[in-house]
């Protein structure tokens, strides 16, 4: 019963609460500086789903991280359920490098993309390193985070993808530190290619701040060696 009206409510938010938010977004996302109030609008939106849903997110902090400083967020992906979740906990302003056909959906993609969400079309290399370089624009001009899906998918099996280089290129590129995230319990409240939603706990794990000083681009494969393995340790050895 709860899977029942936890699949029609959250479904049912995701469809209304989206156009709302989002209409609300496009209609006062010009001001203050650029994206704030659209992240907040997103915070608020993100709330809405997982409340709609019976889903709580809990989130943990290995270190406590400045709200006001820059960092280069990179989470494990199993579930849509992931983006709320994430949404919900993450300290200060950030912004989501996110694939292209999210800015395609109506009303959802305009907001997003006015807000100084990234689009990545990764069949596309030239544009994915323009993208790239906008998402660094974005962070010296703004004072933003972003944050990164390094597997560029949601994992099916629950195994880790390998990690993608175009997240490391951006934090090398910009200096700025580099948290690792391990999401668990998303998988179980709505695993890929289900629209049936199972109310429970989603945990977010942030670990501590890896520096990229030390690393450079030639040890860009020890960097992403040492986040991949930071995230694995904080998803653990259950189910996730």
């Amino acid at each position: 019963m709860r899977v029942f009206f936890g699949t029609i409510s959250g479904n049912v938010y995701l469809v209304l609460g989206t156009v709302f938010w989002a209409s609300l977004a496009l209609a006062f996302g010009w001001l203050g500086p650029r994206g704030h109030f659209i992240f907040w609008v997103a915070r608020t939106w993100s709330r809405g789903v997982l409340f709609f849903a019976g889903v709580r997110a809990e989130a943990a902090f290995e270190r406590e991280l400045d709200p006001r400083a820059q960092y280069i967020f990179m989470a494990n992906h199993r579930s849509l359920f992931d983006i709320p979740a994430l949404l919900a906990t993450l300290p200060g302003q950030t912004r989501f490098l996110a694939k292209k056909s999210l800015f395609q959906i109506p009303l959802f993609g305009w907001a997003i993309k006015m807000g100084g969400f990234v689009t990545i079309d990764r069949q596309d290399l030239s544009t994915a390193r323009d993208s790239f370089a906008v998402a660094v624009a974005q962070l010296e001009e703004h004072g933003v985070s972003v944050l990164v899906f390094p597997e560029g998918t949601r994992s099916v099996t629950g195994e880790m993808l390998p990690f993608k280089r175009g997240g490391f290129l951006l934090a090398l590129k910009s200096g700025l530190p580099i948290v690792p995230v391990g999401i668990t319990g998303s998988a179980r409240v709505q695993p890929k290619r289900s629209l049936k939603i199972r109310p429970g706990k989603v945990r977010v794990h942030y670990g501590s701040p890896v520096s990229v000083q030390a690393f450079g681009v030639r040890k860009k494969t020890e960097l992403i060696h040492e986040v991949r393995a930071q995230v694995e340790r904080l998803v653990g050895p259950g189910p996730v």
